[in-house]
């Protein structure tokens, strides 16, 4: 416990209530290097800054790809990591889809604790509603002028503190816009966390924001009739009869935080879970409560949705969270805090 108040006592001078999603450059960050096919150990670097080659095919041809995951302080001082070891995974696909060296999961996750562990100190205390957001990122870098894959490779872990996704803050509802651009086209990458699938949506999320909503809401490209997911989460919906579904189509990026809400509907709620294509046009009377979600919020309720040039609202007329959207949110925030015993095994503690 002593080691622990010290711990608290050593937190950077932070209103950590009123921090929002932005960067804020902390001490640390860990970097390890590809070349000649093998991978360097890694070290701990002081400078926000990477020096790349203008030739790097991270930036002309795209080559590169992030993860995302955040640190929690529990109320006994530890500093708690979610499912890690599947952000590893997703790197890995997203890799061999990039034409990218793989990062190895022992080198990923030693990534991961030695910058939390040097940044310990700007990790937002227990009960601050602040957390230390983890960005992991690939990028192809060196001299290179053909349409062909990098030589060299930088594998970098960076922090930050960060409040609410949301300006709102905490559990808000939020509305969702269907949009006319297509997000990612049938076998191609949207199964996969590439930088190159988000600037396209930028704008897509501009034009949603034009009819009074927080963000795009984006069907399949083939048929424009299936949710796939908004621009920065993916989706769950409860229906009647204690049920929970979730899209599936292979253009949707596999969110951590979707599976494990699932698993928590159908082990902790005791609800019916299905992933499965879901009509839009034919189904979304159905809807009693619908939420997006994903690392960086965890999961918003969504009051309503713009379809076919008219607002559909759900739970309390799209004005109030729902008691799913409630309790999914709660069971998930808690085992990620240690405030509720993780029967999964889902949290990882980095030694300090």
């Amino acid at each position: 416990m002593k080691n622990e108040q010290n711990i608290e006592q050593n937190k950077q001078p932070i209103e950590w209530s009123k921090l929002g999603f932005e960067y804020t450059k902390t001490d640390y960050r860990f970097s390890a290097t590809w070349e000649d096919g093998k991978w360097s150990d890694g070290d701990l670097l002081t400078s926000e800054y990477i020096t790349l080659h203008e030739g790097s095919p991270s930036l002309h041809y795209a080559q590169q790809c992030f993860e995302g995951l955040k640190a929690q302080t529990a109320a006994d001082g530890r500093i708690l990591l979610f499912r890690p070891e599947l952000n590893a995974e997703r790197m890995r696909n997203t890799s061999l889809r990039l034409s990218m060296p793989v990062v190895p999961t022992e080198l990923f996750l030693h990534g991961v604790h030695e910058a939390v562990r040097a940044n310990q100190s700007w990790v937002p205390p227990y009960g601050s509603g602040a957390s230390l957001y983890i960005r992991p990122l690939l990028i192809g870098v060196g001299s290179n002028m053909g349409l062909r894959p990098a030589k060299q490779y930088e594998f970098r872990v960076m922090v930050c503190p960060v409040g609410p996704y949301y300006k709102s803050g905490g559990l808000s509802v939020i509305s969702l816009a269907v949009s006319d651009f297509d997000r990612a086209a049938p076998h191609g990458t949207g199964d996969v966390k590439a930088g190159a699938n988000y600037p396209g949506g930028f704008y897509a999320t501009s034009k949603a924001k034009e009819l009074g909503a927080n963000e795009a809401l984006y069907l399949d490209a083939a048929e424009h009739r299936y949710i796939e997911e908004a621009g920065s989460a993916n989706v769950v919906i409860s229906l009647a009869g204690n049920k929970l579904i979730t899209p599936k189509s292979d253009a949707i990026l596999p969110s951590i935080t979707r599976r494990s809400l699932m698993d928590i509907a159908r082990h902790e709620l005791g609800m019916q879970t299905e992933e499965r294509p879901i009509d839009l046009r034919k189904e979304i009377g159905t809807f009693e409560e619908v939420g997006a979600c994903g690392t960086a919020a965890v999961l918003s309720p969504v009051g309503k949705i713009w379809f076919d040039n008219e607002w559909h609202k759900f739970y309390a007329n799209g004005e109030k969270v729902g008691p799913v959207m409630q309790s999914l949110y709660d069971t998930l925030c808690q085992i990620q805090k240690g405030e509720r015993a993780d029967r999964f095994g889902w949290t990882q503690q980095v030694k300090v």
